[in-house]
């Protein structure tokens, strides 16, 4: 998700409803864990930006931006569907798309660039969504979930330098820059995945 010039940031510039959890929080200081894994993954890459918690929950991109001061364009939400391969002999893989929140995914899209011919893209339920990426709906995150999903980032998020994305719960997350999405993600590739209004 990303932030733009707000006139209710703190001295800090981060927004006023929001709290810092810094790397100087103690390891358990009572945050849920998917929170923790985010913000200490995020320290272990390098990210300047730690995770913020806010006052509420955001579990849609308006909830967010709404709590953030920003545009719902600039919150990185995550989409979660499921890989299903013919014959059932593989199993089902999570495939994460990063988009911007004003977008809609195209699934023939993402169907063609992840799934083959002898696969098709299926919805994820809230279970297979906690299951597969350790994150509940709403705070999933693009890094450090419990098994490693398919990943696609959109390119429509380049529109802006900065963006928050969800930080492993729904009342936590992040500022980063587009640019940091392939490194965080661990070179997930950049691509046109949502819908194109004519």
């Amino acid at each position: 998700m990303g932030m733009a010039a707000d006139d209710e940031s703190d001295a800090a510039g981060e927004p006023s409803a929001v709290s810092v959890a810094g790397p100087e929080a103690e390891a358990d200081d009572g945050r849920p864990e998917g929170f923790r894994r985010v913000r200490a993954a995020l320290a272990a890459l390098g990210h300047p930006h730690v995770p913020v918690w806010l006052d509420v929950a955001a579990r849609t991109s308006q909830e967010a931006a709404d709590a953030l001061g920003v545009t719902v364009a600039q919150i990185a939400k995550s989409v979660v569907f499921r890989r299903v391969v013919a014959g059932g002999g593989q199993p089902e893989v999570a495939v994460l798309v990063v988009t911007s929140g004003d977008k809609r995914v195209d699934e023939k899209r993402v169907a063609a660039l992840v799934c083959g011919e002898s696969g098709r893209l299926a919805r994820a339920d809230a279970e297979f969504v906690k299951a597969r990426t350790g994150f509940s709906i709403g705070g999933v995150a693009p890094l450090a979930h419990s098994e490693p999903p398919v990943l696609l980032i959109d390119r429509e998020l380049f529109r802006f330098e900065e963006i928050w994305a969800a930080a492993g719960h729904p009342n936590g997350v992040f500022r980063l820059a587009p640019a940091d999405l392939p490194r965080l993600t661990g070179g997930a590739p950049v691509a046109d995945v949502v819908q194109q209004v004519p």
